[in-house]
């Protein structure tokens, strides 16, 4: 693996591009006992895998071409496109986007697939073929509750709040109108009201 391959470090994983797939290697946790460091990262390996082959049967994510258990990698599509942390303060369709963002989280959710870290920077625009990706299911899994999906939304809307401040209202509106066609929509949504409290509740500690 040589540095100027590595495309993104992260606490859990590196991810690289090998020229025709992006790799994602879990990294080696020093302070974890080697042999549960080992199974953990073979569950988390295998689990993120499955979880985006299921989610691909949804929505867009990354084609997964090879898992390797021994080496802790995923070998998944490389995915060319706008990252929405980087470029939705700028993008004139940002209604379409956000409303796209909230319908294909729907989506999720109405199947118990919890992304886990929903941010802009885990969201991929396709100028060209309209298209929305979800990358990095490195922190989700399978039969979410209804507190889990609305910790989901939470964690969206405290990303615009932290990263496109002056829009973030119109952008959050349009992704609650889009997921509005989640068939948990309103239990999901009374949820996350009871979420938005106990971190204000917080925030004042």
């Amino acid at each position: 693996m040589q540095e100027e391959e590595i495309i993104q470090r992260g606490a859990e994983a590196v991810l690289y591009h090998d020229g025709r797939f992006v790799k994602k290697y879990r990294v080696k946790k020093g302070y974890r006992f080697p042999k549960l460091d080992l199974k953990l990262r073979r569950l988390r390996t295998r689990g993120e895998a499955r979880l985006l082959e299921k989610a691909r049967k949804l929505i867009n994510v990354p084609r997964v071409e090879k898992v390797d258990e021994k080496k802790m990698e995923i070998d998944m599509e490389f995915i060319d496109g706008l990252k929405l942390s980087e470029s939705l303060g700028g993008m004139k369709n940002w209604r379409e986007v956000c409303l796209e963002i909230g319908c294909e989280t729907g989506k999720l959710h109405d199947a118990g697939i919890i992304h886990g870290d929903l941010t802009t920077s885990n969201m991929i625009w396709q100028e060209k073929e309209g298209k929305l990706y979800l990358i990095d299911f490195g922190l989700g899994f399978g039969n979410g509750r209804v507190e889990d999906k609305a910790v989901d939304l939470h964690l969206i809307k405290q990303a615009l709040e932290a990263k496109h401040f002056g829009k973030f209202e119109s952008y959050w509106m349009a992704i609650v109108e889009g997921y509005r066609e989640s068939k948990g929509f309103e239990k999901v949504m009374k949820q996350f009201e009871k979420v938005e409290k106990r971190g204000r509740y917080k925030n004042q500690y």
